[in-house]
């Protein structure tokens, strides 16, 4: 089960990551590298996840024209990262062309190909913010339609919130990856997030992978509540 808990390091630098990584680990297993972090440290800071003995998914969410997506996945794949993702927006030709070149490179490279997930609508987003970008569908609706895109090419599987996992495992699979963000404790505030859930719901609900954040980084102790959500994840 601890596996299926991703931390993100959502901190400003180096220092604070390796502290947070050297409390949790080997409780947590894999750690999220985001754009924050990884603007400011780059491939450092996925040497010293490594160097730990954990894994990484890589939080970049690519989204450009399909070259510069696909080039970016084998650096992916280069530095040996358990899973990364798309935004799933970006077009089927788009996540086509990068599941391609992650397994190309893989399998030049005799390394296991990382997870191509796909983005669907941010956590953050609900359905008056869909009506800004001209999108009519509901967010159940667009999540499940880009789900699907994000299949047909060949993707493994999405993140997206727990409120739209049951309707994708219904509809994709079971063998189709599910990563939910928004996971909070029972009493939590939102913060800037819109659709959360808790770890329990979150596993009901058909869901393979947790990212949870703030809960536990700004814990005093982290490690504590890293523990209280795996036990609530194994119910």
């Amino acid at each position: 089960m601890n596996k299926r808990l991703i931390v993100a390091l959502d901190v400003p630098d180096l220092k604070s990551a390796k502290k947070l990584v050297k409390i949790l680990y080997p409780t947590v297993e894999i750690f999220k590298v985001g754009s924050i972090l990884f603007t400011a440290c780059g491939q450092e800071v996925i040497n010293m996840v490594h160097k730990a003995g954990a894994q990484i998914f890589l939080d970049l969410k690519f989204h450009d024209i399909p070259n510069t997506v696909a080039r970016a996945a084998e650096e992916a794949v280069k530095a040996g990262v358990f899973m990364f993702n798309v935004h799933a927006s970006g077009g089927t030709k788009m996540m086509s062309e990068t599941v391609q070149a992650t397994r190309k490179m893989a399998a030049n490279l005799a390394k296991p190909k990382p997870l191509v997930l796909a983005v669907t609508v941010l956590t953050s987003i609900d359905e008056s913010d869909l009506r800004q970008q001209g999108i009519l569908k509901s967010v159940k609706e667009q999540v499940l339609y880009l789900a699907t895109l994000a299949k047909e090419a060949g993707c493994d599987g999405v993140v997206c919130s727990v409120e739209e996992a049951q309707a994708i495992r219904r509809n994709l699979g079971s063998d189709f990856v599910i990563v939910t963000p928004g996971i909070r404790p029972q009493g939590s505030d939102l913060t800037d997030q819109k659709r959360i859930s808790t770890p329990r719901n979150a596993i009901e609900a058909g869901a393979d992978y947790l990212v949870v954040g703030r809960p536990i980084i700004e814990a005093q102790d982290p490690l504590a509540v890293s523990n209280k959500m795996l036990e609530e994840m194994g119910m």
